[in-house]
Order: structure tokens, then sequence, then C-alpha cells
């Protein structure tokens, strides 16, 4: 598996992840549809081609769909526009921001193509890698309110930070010629 071979090539310092790499990769908590939705939508969050490949490839072997895919794929889309948007609305100071129309098509949102519950998960994971508080709640609290367990979302946020952490190391020692 090719995810495997990235595993491998981190250096010694980035064993812990390795190690959660492999724990995401097996845990249970979600479908493997929301599972393999959050590994891709975080690769594509995060935008390192190698592990961008690795992951879509392990995600076609373990039976995403072409429709999931997309998805996945949308909702890193969308949570780039909106996530940046969002978080700085919340960092500006003047709250007349807040009262406007944002005037950003966000179609997908309301017709993602995929299980409502799953494209917030994938939401979630893209909004934790950008670091939007206003997009994580407006996620994350639908999600709940849906009945869908913190130990869900919790499972959706750790595939976000292993896959932010592998893609950064990956592209650092890339840089270095590594």
């Amino acid at each position: 598996m090719a995810l495997e071979a990235l595993a491998a090539a981190l250096p010694p310092c980035a064993g812990d992840i390795a190690a959660n790499l492999a724990a995401t990769l097996a845990e249970r908590t979600l479908s493997g549809q929301q599972r393999w939705g959050c590994f891709v939508a975080a690769a594509h969050a995060v935008a390192t081609p190698v592990v961008i490949q690795a992951i879509e490839a392990a995600a076609i072997e373990a039976g995403l769909d072409a429709e999931a895919m997309a998805a996945a794929k949308g909702a890193a889309a969308i949570m780039a526009q909106n996530n940046v948007y969002f978080r700085a609305l919340g960092l500006l100071a003047n709250p007349e921001y807040r009262a406007m129309r944002s005037g950003l098509r966000m179609r997908i949102v309301s017709h993602p193509g995929a299980p409502k519950d799953d494209f917030d998960l994938w939401c979630v994971a893209v909004s934790a890698i950008h670091g939007c508080p206003d997009c994580l709640n407006a996620h994350e609290a639908p999600l709940r309110a849906r009945g869908v367990a913190a130990e869900a979302v919790q499972s959706a946020l750790r595939i976000a930070a292993v896959v932010h952490a592998l893609s950064r190391v990956l592209a650092a020692e890339a840089a270095l010629g590594a």
C-alpha cells in the first residue's frame, strides 16, 4: 500500500506520526466512507501531491466510490474558501461584517452528493486544518444535533491532524532533498 510506503519514508523524528497513521487507518468509529472521505478531504486541504495520490489510491482500493470521492474533494474545496472568509470575520474587530451576506456561492454545502453526516465530518476535518472556529462549530453542532457521537467528530479531527502532520513532514523532507 502506498500509505505504508509514505509512513516508512518518515524520518525517525516523526515516528509518532507513522504510528498515528496506522491507528487512524485501523479505527472503526467512522464508517469506511466517512473515514476515507476524511482522509481524502484532509489530503486535499494540505495539498501535498504524494500524500493526495497515496490516500486517493488507498481510498479507491478500500471501496470509496467516485461520488463520495468527489464530495470529499468538494468539502476540501468549499472549506478552503469558507475557512478563509469566516475565519477573517472572526478576526476582524468590526462586527459590521458579520451582519453582511458573504456573497459567496456555497451550493455544495446543501447538496454535497453524499450523506450530510459524512460531508459535515469532512468539513470538520478540513476546518480543523485551516483553523476556522466558525466553520468547525457550523459543522460540528448539526452533527451532534443529528445524534453523531463526539467520538466520531474526534476521529475526523484525529485524521485531519495526522494527514496534516504526514503531509508537512514529507513536504519538508522533499524540500531538503531527503
